[in-house]
């Protein structure tokens, strides 16, 4: 007998009800696990506590609340549909959950103060998750569906399937009607004009007494009636929630299917009341329907797991691991957090303490201001004034007319201050900010003790399971003499310099081998061109204005010039490194046009007319174009034959490094992206003096793009 793996509408019809109970919950946090296409909603319920909300459209499809410890644990980084579910929904009401006509749809409505937003979880087909806003159009979806019939995607107006015939809440003559157009048996008619599926279909000829296969014309008109009565009746029980959950058993063994010996029996259905269908299978009964399913699918996919008659020993290693990074990345955000907090709150004493000063400079600007002065103007004249020596003029290290701000360095700390208010405003809004950060502390404390019980869980679990395993530890050891070492796990690892004379500039290895070089500033591409462009090599250059000048090596500086068949994999490689340190990652772009030119097309002899600016060239004749080459920066810790940290095209380094990290256009200055890296680089390394010798923050800037970057999900 097969197992169940999908939900049906008749068991959605039954949910329904014992969903709505929960109306009222808030929830706490949102995640995606992309294997299984398992979306986890975390709630907070007033009356039952922690509450979580299992959606899964994979190989298989369920909607149902399980227990805490039935739950995935949380994956360790969120990808950006979980990101976008946590922002729209964190701290949201659920207010609706509601199944879609009778067909495998389950809407859940939450409302949060700024708007509403509805989950629907397509539950056939391949499966699917869209999540809406207040007017219906789809904010994101996990699959995009675009059919003649229907469309789901970003931007668009939701469109669910047509609605399918609903024989629970149809009359007698509608529910007739329905079953005379068929040309089938009666059960296939049941099953799919009626929407009941073969189960259900079987299930219904069997209490009305009627055989599965007579043809629709040859049923009377006492049997329909006795049909529709059951069918009216089990529409009331699903209704009412006047249900009996069970989930069923089929025999593993030579025994009796319906034995009662757990050694010899496995899960194979789960329905929301008892079917005369499976009267010859063994069932445990359940209060409600949502716990049913949870025993059935939890301990289903755990049945699964079964390889060779043993169970497979979860990894909880790797688990409590996971979630103990988790946590000290957590704690470090904490204590980042307080420092960020407190280093505000010195800056609005310093204004305090230093108040004459920095009233002098304001009323200054803003004297200046109200007649107009330009503020280059007032820069140049608060330049003079340092000149001479005076306090309030040294003390003005930045004035930015943009933002109408003016910096000052006071006792060793720079504070920026809005020069059109007064010291007061500006000192309060310092404190405001101090309180801020401070909130969101709170938040990152609450997300420590939510990781702190999902670390919990896993210890329990773990105990759990070598409890039933009589304490053997299943975890084989295998011979690893020969393998790779496996640098991350290594406790001490020796450092291994060998300066390079291309480490002055931006630089990387293909894949292939060939060094790529690149400026990074106009003194830099001066260099390169002037000094390091020798026949043979190819000079790469983004199409966009600012951006390095890239040298693809044919040969090393001390070796004759040699022209040299380069791989499409190395040039496009280059491309890539051309256009990822360019101003189109900084613009916040994903892909730009790289040309290519051999070094005698590239002269700092301009047009007549024309001007060169420092750090530009002129290009002569034909050029190769690499069209909307994608940006792609990795970077990585190497630790054979030398150890550092490395930079460029993915595809270049993570074969060459020990560990890697991708990064893409994002919100997060260089400086901010170097911290994270460094931490995450820190807490993948048993050696982490290792990676503070090899990988600082510092160092890794040095590989980073211009502008803001974030982490990619791998």
């Amino acid at each position: 007998m097969d197992h169940k793996r999908e939900l049906t509408s008749v068991d959605l019809a039954a949910l329904e009800g014992e969903l709505a109970d929960y109306a009222g919950a808030k929830l706490d946090k949102a995640y995606l696990y992309t294997e299984d296409d398992l979306v986890r909603l975390k709630m907070r319920d007033f009356d039952r506590g922690r509450v979580e909300f299992i959606i899964e459209v994979g190989d298989v499809k369920r909607a149902h609340v399980a227990a805490a410890e039935h739950v995935p644990d949380a994956p360790g980084r969120p990808p950006d549909f979980a990101m976008m579910l946590r922002n729209r929904l964190s701290g949201a009401d659920l207010v609706r959950v509601e199944q879609f006509e009778f067909d495998r749809i389950i809407e859940l409505e939450f409302d949060r103060e700024d708007g509403s937003t509805t989950i629907v979880a397509e539950l056939f087909g391949d499966g699917n998750v869209a999540v809406l806003d207040e007017h219906g159009e789809v904010i994101d979806c996990l699959e995009t569906v675009r059919l003649k019939s229907r469309t789901v995607a970003p931007g668009a107006t939701y469109e669910f399937p047509s609605a399918r015939f609903n024989p629970l809440t149809v009359d007698y003559e509608g529910f007739v009607a329905r079953i005379r157009e068929s040309d089938s048996d009666i059960v296939r008619t049941l099953a799919t004009q009626l929407n009941f599926g073969g189960l259900y279909g079987e299930e219904l000829c069997s209490r009305a007494d009627i055989d599965y296969n007579i043809p629709v014309e040859e049923v009377t008109d006492e049997q329909l009636e006795r049909l529709y009565d059951i069918v009216t009746e089990m529409g009331s029980r699903l209704r009412e929630g006047n249900l009996d959950p069970r989930v069923y058993y089929e025999s593993t063994g030579d025994g009796d299917g319906d034995a009662e010996d757990s050694e010899n029996r496995q899960r194979v259905d789960v329905t929301p009341i008892p079917l005369e269908e499976y009267e010859h299978l063994y069932s445990e009964g359940f209060e409600a329907f949502n716990d049913a399913l949870d025993d059935y699918f939890f301990n289903f996919q755990r049945e699964d797991e079964v390889e060779g008659g043993e169970t497979k020993r979860p990894d909880f290693e790797a688990e409590v691991s996971k979630y103990e990074h988790i946590i000290r990345q957590q704690q470090e955000a904490i204590d980042d957090f307080e420092a960020d907090a407190e280093a505000e709150r010195e800056k609005a004493e310093l204004l305090y303490a230093r108040y004459d000063l920095v009233d002098d400079v304001l009323s200054t600007v803003q004297a200046a201001r109200a007649d107009d002065v330009p503020w280059d103007e007032i820069e140049a004249t608060f330049a003079e004034g340092a000149d001479r020596g005076i306090p309030e003029a040294e003390a003005v290290v930045g004035v930015d007319g943009s933002e109408g701000t003016v910096t000052l360095e006071i006792d060793g700390t720079r504070v920026t201050v809005d020069a059109s208010v007064g010291v007061e405003k500006n000192a309060d809004e310092l404190y405001q900010e101090a309180k801020r950060i401070e909130g969101k502390k709170e938040g990152a404390l609450a997300a420590i003790e939510d990781t702190r019980e999902d670390l919990e869980a896993v210890k329990q679990r773990r105990e759990e399971w070598t409890a039933d395993d009589g304490g053997a530890d299943a975890a084989d050891e295998e011979d690893d003499e020969g393998e790779p070492t496996d640098w991350l796990s290594e406790p001490s690892i020796p450092i291994r310099k060998n300066e390079q004379w291309y480490e002055q500039f931006r630089w990387f290895h293909t894949s292939d081998g060939y060094l790529v070089i690149g400026g990074r500033d106009a003194d830099d591409n001066e260099e390169l061109v002037q000094k390091y462009l020798e026949r043979g090599d190819k000079f790469f250059h983004a199409q966009a204005h600012g951006g390095p000048v890239t040298v693809l090596k044919a040969t090393g500086p001390s070796e004759p010039a040699k022209e040299v068949e380069f791989p499409q994999s190395s040039l496009d490689q280059a491309a890539q490194f051309a256009v990822s340190y360019s101003s189109v990652w900084k613009d916040g772009k994903f892909a730009g046009d790289v040309y290519m030119v051999d070094p005698d097309q590239v002269s700092k002899t301009p047009e007549s007319g024309e001007y060169l600016e420092k750090g530009g060239f002129a290009i002569r004749g034909d050029r190769t174009y690499f069209e909307d080459t994608p940006v792609g920066v990795a970077v990585g810790i190497i630790c054979e034959d030398r150890t550092e940290v490395v930079g460029g095209p993915p595809a270049a380094i993570r074969p060459q490094a020990a560990t890697s990290i991708t990064v893409e256009p994002g919100q997060y200055a260089q400086n901010d992206i170097a911290k994270r890296l460094y931490r995450e680089f820190k807490d993948r390394f048993a050696d982490e003096t290792f990676v503070r010798k090899v990988a600082s923050p510092d160092r890794i800037q040095e590989f980073l793009p211009p502008g803001g970057s974030r982490m990619v999900d791998e």
